[in-house]
Protein backbone atom coordinates (compact mmCIF):
# COMPACT_ATOMS: atom_id res chain seq x y z
CA UNK A 1 0.00 0.00 0.00
CA UNK A 2 2.87 2.62 1.13
CA UNK A 3 4.68 1.56 -2.44
CA UNK A 4 1.22 2.50 -4.25
CA UNK A 5 1.01 5.94 -2.56
CA UNK A 6 4.40 6.38 -2.84
CA UNK A 7 4.67 6.00 -6.80
CA UNK A 8 1.17 8.06 -7.23
CA UNK A 9 2.72 11.47 -5.23
CA UNK A 10 5.48 10.81 -7.48
CA UNK A 11 6.16 13.97 -9.14
CA UNK A 12 7.14 12.67 -12.18
CA UNK A 13 4.12 9.90 -12.23
CA UNK A 14 1.79 13.42 -11.50
CA UNK A 15 3.37 15.24 -14.46
CA UNK A 16 3.20 11.92 -16.83
CA UNK A 17 -0.50 11.74 -15.35
CA UNK A 18 -0.96 15.48 -16.89
CA UNK A 19 0.72 15.17 -20.15
CA UNK A 20 -1.28 12.05 -20.94
CA UNK A 21 -4.66 13.73 -19.62
CA UNK A 22 -4.02 17.35 -21.89
CA UNK A 23 -3.33 14.71 -25.16
CA UNK A 24 -6.46 12.83 -24.70
CA UNK A 25 -8.54 15.70 -24.08
CA UNK A 26 -7.19 17.44 -27.36
CA UNK A 27 -7.87 14.60 -28.89
CA UNK A 28 -11.02 14.50 -28.16
CA UNK A 29 -11.32 17.96 -29.27
CA UNK A 30 -9.95 17.17 -32.64
CA UNK A 31 -12.16 14.84 -33.09
CA UNK A 32 -14.82 16.85 -32.61
CA UNK A 33 -13.90 19.30 -34.89
CA UNK A 34 -13.08 17.06 -37.47
CA UNK A 35 -16.73 16.07 -37.54
CA UNK A 36 -17.88 19.77 -37.75
CA UNK A 37 -15.04 21.63 -39.65
CA UNK A 38 -14.21 21.19 -43.81
CA UNK A 39 -10.63 21.96 -42.59
CA UNK A 40 -9.43 20.59 -38.67
CA UNK A 41 -5.83 21.52 -39.31
CA UNK A 42 -6.76 25.28 -39.42
CA UNK A 43 -8.50 24.84 -36.16
CA UNK A 44 -7.01 22.04 -34.21
CA UNK A 45 -5.53 19.43 -35.98
CA UNK A 46 -4.81 15.95 -34.12
CA UNK A 47 -1.42 15.22 -32.49
CA UNK A 48 -0.37 12.84 -34.90
CA UNK A 49 -0.41 15.92 -37.97
CA UNK A 50 1.57 18.12 -35.75
CA UNK A 51 4.46 15.35 -35.11
CA UNK A 52 4.20 13.97 -38.98
CA UNK A 53 4.61 17.81 -39.96
CA UNK A 54 7.63 18.00 -37.70
CA UNK A 55 9.07 15.46 -39.96
CA UNK A 56 8.48 16.83 -43.10
CA UNK A 57 10.52 17.21 -45.74
CA UNK A 58 7.61 19.62 -47.55
CA UNK A 59 9.03 23.21 -48.10
CA UNK A 60 6.28 25.50 -47.24
CA UNK A 61 8.14 29.24 -47.32
CA UNK A 62 11.59 30.33 -48.88
CA UNK A 63 13.07 26.61 -49.37
CA UNK A 64 12.73 25.84 -45.56
CA UNK A 65 10.66 22.71 -44.10
CA UNK A 66 8.07 23.95 -41.30
CA UNK A 67 10.64 22.41 -38.44
CA UNK A 68 13.42 24.87 -40.26
CA UNK A 69 11.51 27.80 -40.14
CA UNK A 70 10.80 27.37 -36.40
CA UNK A 71 14.54 26.61 -35.23
CA UNK A 72 15.99 29.54 -37.28
CA UNK A 73 13.61 31.56 -35.93
CA UNK A 74 13.89 30.26 -32.49
CA UNK A 75 17.79 31.30 -32.69
CA UNK A 76 17.05 34.99 -32.96
CA UNK A 77 14.07 35.03 -30.56
CA UNK A 78 16.07 32.42 -27.89
CA UNK A 79 18.99 35.05 -27.68
CA UNK A 80 16.74 38.22 -27.37
CA UNK A 81 15.09 36.62 -24.24
CA UNK A 82 18.31 35.25 -22.59
CA UNK A 83 19.86 39.01 -22.90
CA UNK A 84 17.44 39.99 -21.43
CA UNK A 85 16.92 37.84 -18.93
CA UNK A 86 20.54 38.12 -17.78
CA UNK A 87 20.58 41.87 -18.08
CA UNK A 88 16.99 41.36 -15.69
CA UNK A 89 18.80 39.19 -13.28
CA UNK A 90 21.78 41.26 -12.39
CA UNK A 91 19.64 44.56 -12.43
CA UNK A 92 16.79 42.55 -9.88
CA UNK A 93 19.46 41.58 -7.37
CA UNK A 94 21.27 44.62 -7.62
CA UNK A 95 18.46 46.87 -6.90
CA UNK A 96 17.35 44.07 -4.17
CA UNK A 97 20.44 44.64 -2.36
CA UNK A 98 20.33 48.58 -2.59
CA UNK A 99 17.14 48.54 -1.34
CA UNK A 100 18.13 46.31 1.46
CA UNK A 101 20.73 48.40 2.37
CA UNK A 102 18.77 51.58 2.48
CA UNK A 103 14.82 51.59 3.58
CA UNK A 104 14.39 55.18 2.02
CA UNK A 105 15.46 53.87 -1.69
CA UNK A 106 12.75 50.81 -0.56
CA UNK A 107 10.12 52.98 -0.01
CA UNK A 108 11.04 55.74 -3.08
CA UNK A 109 11.40 52.98 -5.47
CA UNK A 110 9.34 49.68 -4.55
CA UNK A 111 6.25 51.63 -5.47
CA UNK A 112 7.26 52.25 -9.07
CA UNK A 113 8.48 48.97 -9.49
CA UNK A 114 4.70 47.48 -8.46
CA UNK A 115 3.68 49.84 -11.17
CA UNK A 116 6.05 48.78 -14.17
CA UNK A 117 4.75 45.21 -13.60
CA UNK A 118 1.12 46.04 -14.11
CA UNK A 119 2.08 47.90 -17.55
CA UNK A 120 0.45 45.61 -20.00
CA UNK A 121 3.77 43.76 -22.44
CA UNK A 122 1.37 45.10 -25.45
CA UNK A 123 1.02 48.14 -24.25
CA UNK A 124 4.83 48.38 -23.23
CA UNK A 125 6.22 47.29 -26.51
CA UNK A 126 5.64 50.77 -28.71
CA UNK A 127 6.88 52.71 -25.70
CA UNK A 128 10.22 51.00 -25.52
CA UNK A 129 10.47 50.85 -29.20
CA UNK A 130 9.60 54.56 -29.20
CA UNK A 131 12.55 55.32 -26.86
CA UNK A 132 14.96 52.89 -28.12
CA UNK A 133 14.45 53.47 -31.82
CA UNK A 134 16.00 49.33 -32.74
CA UNK A 135 13.22 46.78 -32.63
CA UNK A 136 15.59 43.89 -31.81
CA UNK A 137 17.28 46.04 -28.23
CA UNK A 138 13.56 46.49 -27.55
CA UNK A 139 12.47 43.53 -26.91
CA UNK A 140 15.63 42.66 -24.86
CA UNK A 141 14.41 45.37 -22.91
CA UNK A 142 11.34 43.98 -22.30
CA UNK A 143 11.80 40.92 -21.64
CA UNK A 144 14.63 42.42 -19.03
CA UNK A 145 11.80 44.58 -17.60
CA UNK A 146 9.44 41.37 -16.81
CA UNK A 147 12.59 39.74 -15.58
CA UNK A 148 13.86 41.80 -13.20
CA UNK A 149 10.27 42.64 -10.83
CA UNK A 150 10.16 39.33 -9.91
CA UNK A 151 13.90 38.82 -9.09
CA UNK A 152 13.98 42.19 -7.10
CA UNK A 153 10.85 41.18 -5.01
CA UNK A 154 12.01 37.76 -4.08
CA UNK A 155 15.42 38.65 -3.48
CA UNK A 156 14.29 41.75 -1.13
CA UNK A 157 11.80 39.03 0.54
CA UNK A 158 14.96 36.61 1.11
CA UNK A 159 16.95 39.49 2.34
CA UNK A 160 13.80 40.18 4.67
CA UNK A 161 13.15 36.46 5.45
CA UNK A 162 17.11 36.15 7.55
CA UNK A 163 16.14 36.06 11.47
CA UNK A 164 16.85 38.81 13.34
CA UNK A 165 19.02 36.67 16.13
CA UNK A 166 21.24 35.85 12.86
CA UNK A 167 22.33 39.33 12.29
CA UNK A 168 22.68 40.14 15.82
CA UNK A 169 24.95 37.17 16.21
CA UNK A 170 26.99 38.04 13.39
CA UNK A 171 27.16 42.03 15.08
CA UNK A 172 28.32 39.54 18.46
CA UNK A 173 31.03 38.59 16.49
CA UNK A 174 31.85 41.99 15.44
CA UNK A 175 31.51 41.31 11.83
CA UNK A 176 31.47 43.93 9.81
CA UNK A 177 28.34 45.03 7.36
CA UNK A 178 30.09 43.40 4.22
CA UNK A 179 30.78 40.21 6.22
CA UNK A 180 27.17 40.30 7.08
CA UNK A 181 26.23 40.24 3.85
CA UNK A 182 28.34 38.03 2.00
CA UNK A 183 28.16 35.09 4.84
CA UNK A 184 24.97 35.25 6.19
CA UNK A 185 22.17 37.59 4.45
CA UNK A 186 22.71 36.55 0.39
CA UNK A 187 23.40 32.87 1.07
CA UNK A 188 20.02 33.23 2.76
CA UNK A 189 18.57 34.93 -0.03
CA UNK A 190 19.69 32.25 -2.78
CA UNK A 191 16.12 29.82 -2.88
CA UNK A 192 14.78 33.03 -2.93
CA UNK A 193 16.32 34.86 -5.72
CA UNK A 194 16.41 31.23 -7.70
CA UNK A 195 12.39 31.88 -6.84
CA UNK A 196 12.26 34.25 -9.42
CA UNK A 197 14.44 33.00 -11.66
CA UNK A 198 11.53 30.49 -12.24
CA UNK A 199 8.70 32.89 -12.44
CA UNK A 200 10.53 35.25 -14.94
CA UNK A 201 12.45 33.00 -17.50
CA UNK A 202 9.45 31.38 -19.08
CA UNK A 203 8.20 34.93 -18.95
CA UNK A 204 11.18 36.49 -20.65
CA UNK A 205 10.58 33.81 -23.29
CA UNK A 206 6.37 34.52 -23.96
CA UNK A 207 7.13 38.20 -23.55
CA UNK A 208 10.03 37.98 -26.57
CA UNK A 209 7.47 35.74 -28.50
CA UNK A 210 4.70 38.52 -27.90
CA UNK A 211 6.32 41.36 -29.05
CA UNK A 212 7.62 39.52 -31.96
CA UNK A 213 4.26 39.68 -33.26
CA UNK A 214 4.01 43.66 -32.90
CA UNK A 215 7.24 44.18 -34.46
CA UNK A 216 8.15 41.91 -37.12
CA UNK A 217 11.80 41.63 -38.25
CA UNK A 218 11.97 37.75 -37.53
CA UNK A 219 11.36 35.57 -34.40
CA UNK A 220 8.93 33.20 -33.61
CA UNK A 221 6.14 35.75 -32.71
CA UNK A 222 6.37 36.77 -36.20
CA UNK A 223 6.18 33.76 -38.19
CA UNK A 224 3.43 32.54 -35.38
CA UNK A 225 1.07 35.91 -37.11
CA UNK A 226 2.31 35.03 -41.31
CA UNK A 227 1.38 31.45 -40.26
CA UNK A 228 -2.46 32.79 -38.64
CA UNK A 229 -2.73 34.78 -41.90
CA UNK A 230 -2.20 31.73 -43.83
CA UNK A 231 0.98 33.37 -45.38
CA UNK A 232 2.46 29.66 -44.99
CA UNK A 233 1.36 26.24 -43.34
CA UNK A 234 -0.53 26.39 -40.15
CA UNK A 235 1.53 23.69 -38.97
CA UNK A 236 4.41 26.40 -38.53
CA UNK A 237 1.97 27.85 -35.74
CA UNK A 238 1.13 24.55 -34.13
CA UNK A 239 5.11 23.66 -34.00
CA UNK A 240 5.93 27.19 -32.45
CA UNK A 241 2.96 27.07 -29.65
CA UNK A 242 4.40 23.91 -28.80
CA UNK A 243 8.00 24.77 -28.80
CA UNK A 244 7.34 27.50 -26.76
CA UNK A 245 5.59 25.48 -24.23
CA UNK A 246 8.42 22.61 -24.02
CA UNK A 247 11.33 25.65 -23.73
CA UNK A 248 9.45 27.72 -21.22
CA UNK A 249 9.05 24.09 -19.08
CA UNK A 250 12.91 23.64 -19.53
CA UNK A 251 13.47 26.85 -18.88
CA UNK A 252 11.78 26.31 -15.11
CA UNK A 253 13.20 23.44 -14.74
CA UNK A 254 16.80 24.83 -15.65
CA UNK A 255 16.76 27.09 -12.59
CA UNK A 256 16.40 24.38 -10.53
CA UNK A 257 19.06 22.31 -11.51
CA UNK A 258 21.32 25.62 -11.19
CA UNK A 259 20.00 26.08 -7.91
CA UNK A 260 21.06 22.94 -6.50
CA UNK A 261 24.07 23.55 -7.62
CA UNK A 262 24.41 26.35 -6.42
CA UNK A 263 22.91 25.96 -3.08
CA UNK A 264 23.09 21.67 -2.19
CA UNK A 265 22.59 22.47 1.59
CA UNK A 266 19.34 24.19 1.31
CA UNK A 267 18.09 21.42 -0.97
CA UNK A 268 19.63 18.42 1.74
CA UNK A 269 17.91 20.17 4.58
CA UNK A 270 14.45 20.75 2.66
CA UNK A 271 14.74 16.94 1.71
CA UNK A 272 15.24 15.95 5.11
CA UNK A 273 12.29 18.26 6.45
CA UNK A 274 10.34 16.78 4.16
CA UNK A 275 10.92 13.05 5.66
Amino acid sequence: MKVVKKIFSSKSIVTLAWIIGIMLIWEIAALYIEQIKRTPENVLPHISQIIESIFSDKMVSNNQTALQIVLVNAKDTLLRAGTGFIIGMACGFILALIMELSGIVEKMIFPYLMALQMIPILGMAPIVLAITHDISTSRIVIAAILTFYPVATNTLAGFKAVEREKRELMYSYSASRFDIYIKTLIPSCIPYFFTGLKISAPMAITASILVDTLQGDGGLGCMLSQSLKHAMSIYVFWQIVIFSAVVGILSFYLMGIIEKIVSPHYHKKKAKAGE
